[in-house]
């Protein structure tokens, strides 16, 4: 047991989700929840205001995913603890958000005192993977590692993540303050790293990783 609370900002886009993570979290009196966001905007916000111990992360966001959201708030803070809580239970997410400087990646079916245990190493400037999580990266790595979505860079895969959700050029210029032109010159950068030659095979490409749209999950 801990003398004070771990100080948290939960950043999830359902606000039913956060409720019931926020009970599960402060449920042992070691974690003191001190704010709420519903989108990497607010958490960039809130997390300059409060200086939260830890942020806890999910990766679909209404704006930017938890990935890039990680690594805007590590550019900002170097020392910013993010444990990232997510549904997405491939190896790819979990590699990408380590690489973004996330100390800890939980997916949303472990069992509650897995998140905590998660938190508490995070916390303490520790790394947590998740047992399954783990055992999958390793594996990944011995069947594919030369695989071309690897080359990619941090703001491509952002971008093939949220054309892969349906966003468009437009909207995702908007959503992370690029030019049209430009998110459309990174398009063409991701056919090739990829050797895709249509957005539809991109799409097949994005399936494949996982990157199509999951349903959030609902705590109990």
């Amino acid at each position: 047991m801990i003398n004070a609370p771990y100080t948290v900002l939960l950043v999830d886009d359902h606000a039913v989700v956060r409720q019931g993570y926020r009970r599960l979290l402060e449920h042992k009196g070691e974690v003191s929840v001190i704010g709420e966001a519903a989108d990497a905007t607010e958490a960039q916000r809130l997390f300059k205001t409060l200086r939260p111990r830890v942020v806890v992360m999910d990766i679909t966001l209404t704006d930017i995913s938890g990935i890039e959201a990680t690594r805007r708030l590590l550019m900002h803070d170097a020392g910013a603890r993010v444990l990232i809580f997510s549904m997405h239970e491939d190896a790819i997410f979990a590699r990408r958000a380590l690489q973004a400087g996330a100390l800890g990646y939980v997916t949303k079916t472990s069992e509650p005192d897995v998140l905590l245990d998660a938190l508490r190493c995070v916390a303490q400037g520790r790394r947590y993977v998740s047992a399954q999580i783990a055992a999958d990266l390793a594996a990944a790595d011995a069947l594919v590692p030369g695989a071309t979505h690897q080359a990619l860079s941090a703001r491509e895969f952002e971008i093939l993540r949220l054309l892969a959700q349906g966003h468009s050029v437009q909207q995702i210029g908007r959503n992370m303050g690029l030019s049209p032109k430009t998110v459309s010159n990174h398009q063409t950068a991701i056919r090739q790293k990829l050797g895709v030659d249509s957005a539809l095979q991109m799409l097949q490409v994005a399936e494949r990783l996982g990157l199509l749209p999951h349903r959030p999950a609902w705590p109990n």
